[in-house]
């Protein structure tokens, strides 16, 4: 059975324009559902609108979408369920790139393998839980061991912090929901770079923000007269960025931008999101820059708020994040907490407060595990891609690759039938943008980067020898 129904107006949005595709108007609707479906956007298990309802909604005849429907079927794209209509699946595949456990290689995810130690400090946290075992579990603000270590990494990193200015989250993700909930009402305008994280994206929609993009290009950094602009002319609520190895691009802002940057959201009552889980991720970038907020003039950090997480730098795994700053801010999100969650889990927290005292270790290991994954990328790209463009990266997670051609979507649809999935440009944009570029993470093994880059390779001769019709628009989910 069927585990929701997918109304003909949401499909109707997700559908676009389908029909500039080319060919039969069938074939364009199948694509696109198809697609929909690939990337998650219509999760498996959804029942599609009758085909009846989809044609009177999309001002088409009913042999139009029975046929489509009748592709999809085929395809392995639905299923028939008496008393349901057609229900999504995801179909099988021929896995000709998998990993070591025979499944799908996943691209999708720009993280690293487990930081080695995890496991010792796992064992030597359990002494410390038994403490916590006599009381509640609940901690809206952490544990105070964990917001001491947190504000002992900001202080030895130049920006002095104490505990009161700490709340630990399950990750950063979950940070930045709280403080979309917190600091938005709907209708309120939040300054966004384009691309970014879609899923800050989707947290600040949620809580009702109208999106405002600046732009970030590599090479080339943020467009810093329209993000001035727009500051000014939008007033935005919060301005989410990510100063530091950007995601996607890698791009990072001078000390000059920070100073500007902080003093335009004071004179528009601002409040910048400045996600760092990445701004330790160091390759070989000249110079050293300090965290965002220790840019801000004395009076002007209020208007800065800190996200930081483990994900990046330790184990995606361990889902511990935080947010910095003003102690009031910090108590007003720890009394509006319990909404989402109850609190991060005590013996993730114990662990991280093990791991973050070998810090400087664990980065070092992570610049040379990047360090080859950029270099090696850009050998393969050179090699086996002409079209294509890999920046230099000088840290981060991830190349924003150009491809030369608007087929992203196209490219990752078609990597899939070679057993590797991976996010397309569009899903770091607005509007279905972004054709051009694709995301490629820098942090796995080098064996398996050169296996999804073969994948890649198969990938993008099937395309450029039968493009997939009405494609474009649609990227993986991240």
């Amino acid at each position: 059975m069927s585990d929701a129904l997918l109304g003909t107006r949401a499909l109707r949005s997700l559908l676009g324009d389908w029909k500039d595709g080319g060919g039969p108007l069938y074939q364009a609707l199948f694509d696109r559902i198809r697609l929909l479906v690939l990337d998650g956007r219509i999760p498996a298990g959804t029942r599609l609108p009758a085909e009846r309802e989809l044609a009177q909604a999309l001002e088409v005849s009913r042999t139009l979408v029975t046929s489509a429907y009748r592709e999809l079927r085929e395809g392995g794209y639905t299923t028939s369920v008496r008393g349901s209509g057609s229900v999504t699946r995801v179909p099988g595949r021929a896995h000709l790139a998998v990993d070591a456990e025979g499944g799908f290689l996943d691209f999708t995810k720009a993280v690293m393998p487990a930081s080695p130690g995890i496991a010792l400090a796992t064992q030597q946290s359990m002494d410390d839980f038994g403490r916590y075992l006599q009381g509640p579990g609940y901690n809206f603000e952490g544990i105070p061991e964990l917001r001491d270590a947190v504000a002992a990494r900001y202080t030895a990193r130049g920006l002095p912090t104490s505990r009161e200015q700490i709340l630990v989250t399950t990750g950063a993700q979950a940070a930045i929901a709280l403080l979309s909930r917190v600091l938005l009402s709907r209708g309120d305008r939040a300054l966004v770079e384009l691309p970014s994280y879609p899923h800050a994206y989707e947290a600040l929609a949620l809580a009702g923000a109208r999106l405002v993009p600046v732009s970030v290009t590599p090479g080339e950094g943020w467009d810093e007269s329209a993000l001035e602009q727009l500051m000014r002319r939008t007033t935005p609520a919060v301005g989410y960025l990510m100063p530091d190895f950007h995601n996607p691009t890698g791009e990072s802002m001078s000390d000059e931008l920070r100073e500007r940057t902080i003093d335009q959201a004071m004179r528009a009552g601002t409040t910048l999101l400045i996600d760092e889980t990445s701004g330790e991720l160091d390759i070989d970038r000249e110079g050293s820059y300090l965290p965002f907020a220790a840019y801000a003039t004395p009076g002007d950090e209020r208007s800065v708020v800190s996200i930081g997480s483990v994900g990046k730098t330790i184990w995606d795994g361990l889902r511990v994040g935080w947010i910095r700053a003003e102690p009031g801010l910090i108590r007003t999100l720890a009394a509006a907490r319990p909404a989402s969650d109850l609190g991060t889990p005590v013996l993730e927290q114990l662990i991280v407060t093990r791991m973050l005292d070998d810090m400087p270790a664990i980065l070092e290991g992570r610049r040379e595990q990047l360090r080859a994954g950029r270099d090696r990328l850009q050998q393969l790209v050179a090699t086996g891609f002409p079209e294509w463009s890999a920046p230099p990266v000088v840290g981060g997670i991830a190349s924003w690759v150009a491809l030369g051609s608007p087929v992203s979507s196209q490219l990752a649809l078609a990597a899939r039938a070679e057993g590797l999935l991976i996010t397309a440009g569009p899903r770091f944009g607005l509007d279905g943008a972004l054709e051009r570029f694709l995301r490629i993470p820098l942090g796995c093994p080098i064996a398996q980067l050169e296996q999804g880059m073969d994948a890649l390779g198969r990938a993008w001769q099937a395309i450029m020898r039968n493009p997939v019709p009405g494609a474009q628009a649609f990227g993986d989910v991240a």
